[in-house]
């Protein structure tokens, strides 16, 4: 890309940053934000189908606690109305009902399967917040039946936030080669290790699937190689 391009639609704050890793070194800076821009499209493929196996699981947790394979729509005047949650603004009711107004637009019958396919991760994770979790009497924990006896909600939460978080940073485009000034994809290795720890306490036999898909470390070396 030319300079005149990259100053006018990636923006110079942006650039700057892989200057200033590479010491200026015009050269090494685009390869260094081409090589972000490889190790962020690495991480989609884990990122979108744990998402995946989590709210599957999750849903299939439910399913069984209320005995009802569509309480994610009937649950709306259940425990999503609880006067507990009003300081939350009902934020799982009024998920569905987005959902739900979204579909009835298109013209799309509403289905349980239809209203969890469309809900955000942000959703899921919800259920991991003490106002939710007390809710439905603690049943998100066994999503994670493999676990080790020292995980709790509170240490699953701050796992699965930390993985939100660095996925919001890869789909805005941020950086996630650096720590500072430097280069470095350490936080891109403990999110890595991270999504692996909670695939395996999901089921362990799920993690050949999720190697098999997996090129992130290669291109990490790539980054750090420049």
């Amino acid at each position: 890309m030319k300079i005149e391009l990259r100053n006018k639609y990636l923006s110079r704050p942006r650039y700057n940053r892989y200057l200033i890793a590479t010491a200026n070194n015009k050269i090494k800076a685009k390869r260094l934000y081409n090589a972000n821009i490889r190790l962020a499209q690495a991480f989609h493929p884990l990122l979108s189908q744990f998402e995946v196996v989590l709210r599957n699981k999750l849903n299939i947790v439910l399913t069984s606690h209320f005995n009802d394979p569509d309480w994610i729509i009937t649950q709306k005047n259940g425990f999503m109305r609880h006067q507990s949650l009003r300081n939350s603004h009902y934020f799982l009711k009024t998920c569905i009902q987005k959902s739900e107004h979204k579909l009835n637009r298109r013209g799309i019958p509403i289905t349980n399967g239809k209203i969890i396919s469309d809900q955000t991760f942000g959703f899921w994770l919800a259920f991991f917040l003490p106002h939710h979790y007390t809710l439905v009497n603690g049943q998100p924990i066994h999503v994670f039946i493999h676990k080790p006896a020292l995980e709790n909600r509170a240490s699953i939460y701050d796992k699965l936030d930390k993985i939100k978080n660095f996925r919001n940073r890869v789909n805005h485009c941020e950086p996630i080669c650096f720590s500072g000034h430097n280069i470095d994809c350490s936080l891109a290795l403990d999110i890595r290790t991270k999504l692996y720890d909670l695939i395996n306490w999901i089921d362990p036999n799920l993690t050949p699937f999720f190697r098999n898909i997996d090129n992130i470390q290669s291109n990490v070396n790539k980054v750090m190689k420049i």
